[in-house]
């Protein structure tokens, strides 16, 4: 009682205007105007690439808070350790990280609706012995590493109690990207790591294997802090709802990873070569006649066609780049396709020209899966696909559903049934998988180069690149991630603006040929040394000027 007097006493002394914050959860993010989400800085859930921040989780996060009606604040960590004690302490609203759902997550946190599913698999490097069971982890004296507190240790630690002999060595300052590198590269023999990071860093390190799986299919969800307040956690329960009866998060796992069921090491290890000792060489072309495609697109589709060669020539006649048919070529204005500049032009034109008459109900996203289909088989053809998805119950405007459906066209009881008949809708499916794959190896590829800036580039960026204005629509937000075709449409005025700026200083011809004589000359090493010296000025300006861009979204914030 005397405590309460003099607690009374020295606030009134005081002057201090003491009083109980009765807000919700959610009533204090819409006060403060910034939904602040801690993730893990990797391929799936979020960073920073050439084009701007990407990720599955950073667009799920980027839908939420244009839901609440409010910014985005991406709070990124490099490790797992440091992201639960930052929940805690009340440093983020929720966790989106891509976090399966463990039992000590469930009883310290309050997770949500699971949106996809992963399983455990031990991992070793291609080539070197293959762990079989439990007791081969430490055979001859191999070293396996985990990430520290991820689900994989917890994983080990039930282990450990039927195997007593079983250990391993538990990282702190290192992701599961990271310790699936060091296996690549030989610095350790075995990790764990979930299933779908494995499919995607196998785009770019095709020297780690799967040995077995070591669980069942586990939930992934974000997390919340658990407290007596529903308000928030409520609305992100009805928001993943809502995801789910509109299809829009089976088309973004689509996107992210609906490409990776598939995994071919030698034509992987020969894309990665390719990448550096052919891709340098055309890459100049691609970027040119993009137009409203990402350059990447472009490129991935001329690997599938003709593995960068210009005199690739097809018993059917197609040749060239691109392999353009005779007739094609005549129509988008081809007059020699072994000229790789025409090729490249001609094949741009015309898939800019199947891509317009794919029908407008077909998600922006999804619109150039459809378009390269038709690339492949005819436009007939994919409608006829579609109109058979449509037949079974399914979705006409899902590529998912559709993809499906594409290898029935070369079946008797299916194709006497449709519209242009038989077609090798097999292929189609084939072809068009290649090519995302293609294209994320060459994002992959970039990502590491990224990676490689010093840390004083990347600590110069601080913050400032993670803030998202609270009016972007869902589909304004998504333009920020790399898309095979929106990616180039806000470079073309850019371009067509230097190019006039550049007509009066123009470089003499004759000193153009000397410098690709040059650069023609160039040893592979050399050749490889310079690509990387210039991507890794090119993306450090990108960088750099995104931060700039986002240093006003900042100031809005605060």
């Amino acid at each position: 009682m005397t405590s309460l007097v003099v607690l009374v006493v020295s606030l009134v002394l005081t002057g201090c205007d003491w009083h109980f914050d009765d807000r919700t959860v959610l009533e204090k993010i819409r006060d403060r105007g910034v939904l602040r989400v801690g993730t893990l800085n990797n391929e799936l859930s979020y960073y920073i690439g050439p084009d701007g921040p990407t990720g599955l989780d950073y667009e799920l996060a980027s839908r939420f808070a244009d839901k609440l009606g409010v910014k985005l604040e991406m709070v990124p960590t490099y490790t797992l350790s440091g992201l639960f004690p930052a929940l805690e302490r009340g440093d983020v609203d929720l966790i989106a990280a891509g976090l399966t759902i463990t039992d000590q997550r469930l009883s310290q946190f309050r997770p949500g609706p699971a949106y996809y599913f992963v399983s455990q698999q031990v991992v070793y490097k291609k080539g070197h012995w293959r762990p079989r069971d439990v007791g081969d982890f430490n055979r001859e004296d191999a070293v396996m590493a985990v990430v520290e507190d991820s689900s994989h240790d917890l994983t080990l630690q039930k282990l450990k109690k039927d195997h007593p002999d079983l250990s391993w060595k538990v990282v702190q300052d290192a992701d599961d990207d990271e310790l699936l590198k060091q296996v690549a590269d030989g610095q350790i023999d075995v990790t764990i790591a979930d299933s779908v990071d494995i499919a995607l860093t196998q785009r770019t390190q095709p020297d780690i294997a799967v040995a077995m799986a070591l669980s069942e299919d586990e939930p992934v969800a974000w997390f919340m802090k658990k407290q007596g307040d529903s308000s928030a956690y409520a609305l992100m329960v009805n928001f993943f709802g809502e995801l789910n009866q509109t299809g829009e998060l089976a088309i973004l796992e689509e996107k992210y990873f609906g490409h990776v069921d598939q995994f071919d090491y030698v034509d992987t290890r020969a894309f990665l070569r390719a990448i550096e000792s052919k891709l340098p060489q055309w890459e100049p072309l691609f970027k040119k006649h993009a137009n409203d495609f990402d350059w990447r697109l472009l490129a991935a589709l001329s690997y599938q066609e003709s593995h960068w060669n210009p005199r690739a020539i097809s018993p059917t006649g197609v040749r060239g780049m691109m392999m353009l048919t005779l007739p094609t070529a005549k129509s988008v204005g081809v007059r020699n396709r072994l000229d790789p500049e025409q090729s490249i032009e001609g094949g741009s034109r015309y898939l800019q020209r199947v891509l317009d008459r794919v029908p407008d109900s077909v998600n922006q996203h999804e619109r150039i899966w459809f378009a390269l289909a038709s690339y492949n088989i005819g436009f007939g053809h994919m409608m006829d696909a579609r109109r058979l998805t449509e037949a079974q119950g399914a979705d006409p405007d899902s590529w998912s559903d559709v993809k499906q459906r594409l290898p029935l066209l070369a079946k008797r009881q299916y194709y006497t049934q449709s519209r242009y008949g038989y077609a090798r809708g097999y292929e189609a499916l084939s072809y068009v998988e290649n090519i995302r794959r293609y294209y994320q190896s060459i994002l992959g590829y970039e990502k590491a180069h990224i990676e490689s800036l010093d840390s004083q580039q990347i600590e110069a960026l601080g913050g400032l690149q993670t803030i998202i204005a609270p009016e972007a629509s869902p589909e304004q937000t998504s333009e920020l991630v790399p898309d095979p075709v929106s990616e180039g449409r806000w470079k073309t005025q850019y371009r067509r603006q230097k190019n006039n700026r550049n007509e009066d200083n123009m470089v003499p011809r004759k000193r153009l040929v000397k410098q690709s004589f040059r650069r023609n000359n160039m040893t592979s090493a050399n050749r490889r040394k310079r690509m990387r010296q210039n991507m890794h000025k090119k993306v450090l300006w990108r960088q750099r000027a995104f931060a700039i861009r986002e240093f006003a979204a900042f100031d809005d914030v605060f």
